[in-house]
């Protein structure tokens, strides 16, 4: 998870929206803070579809599984107000929630070879997240602020 924005920004402005008491200005604020980010998710989904693999891509496999669960997430009240891009694990099958934090890691990780307890394999971790988020944060930044300034001035 990156996050675009300082919390403390957006948890003003939401405060103020919510005194205002305008719901199409909270839906406008809300619906542009995500079409600032949106933008990085079909990159993030095909980094992890160019994770290198000795049996090739599968529309049915992890990485397939990993890129459907790339998503926007908007959150403008509480403590942890942000806008942030995340591959969540829970859209993973159960027993896989962990994956899209171990790939991205930088230690090795085991498993069973097809469900095998008997034998195991060490996997080296595909940093696939952080090298194409990187490179986009500061023009997300600058998106943002133009977000944030454009609300201000309306609730102004």
């Amino acid at each position: 998870m990156i996050e675009i924005r300082t919390g403390e920004e957006l948890r003003r402005i939401s405060a103020q929206l919510r005194r205002l008491d305008n719901p199409e200005l909270k839906k406008r604020f809300r619906k542009e803070l995500r079409a600032v980010a949106k933008p990085l998710v079909p990159l993030v989904r095909e980094s992890i579809r160019n994770i290198p693999s000795k049996r090739g891509y599968s529309p049915e496999g992890l990485r397939a599984q990993m890129a459907k669960a790339v998503r926007v997430e908007v959150r403008t009240t509480g403590k942890d107000a942000n806008v942030s891009i995340r591959v969540d694990g829970r859209k993973m099958p159960t027993h896989m929630r962990s994956l899209p934090s171990m790939a991205e890691g930088k230690k090795r990780w085991r498993h069973p070879v097809f469900g095998n307890r008997e034998v195991w394999v060490t996997q080296t971790s595909r940093p696939y997240f952080y090298k194409v988020v990187r490179p986009a944060g500061a023009a997300s930044r600058r998106a943002v602020n133009r977000v944030l300034d454009g609300i201000t001035r309306d609730i102004s």
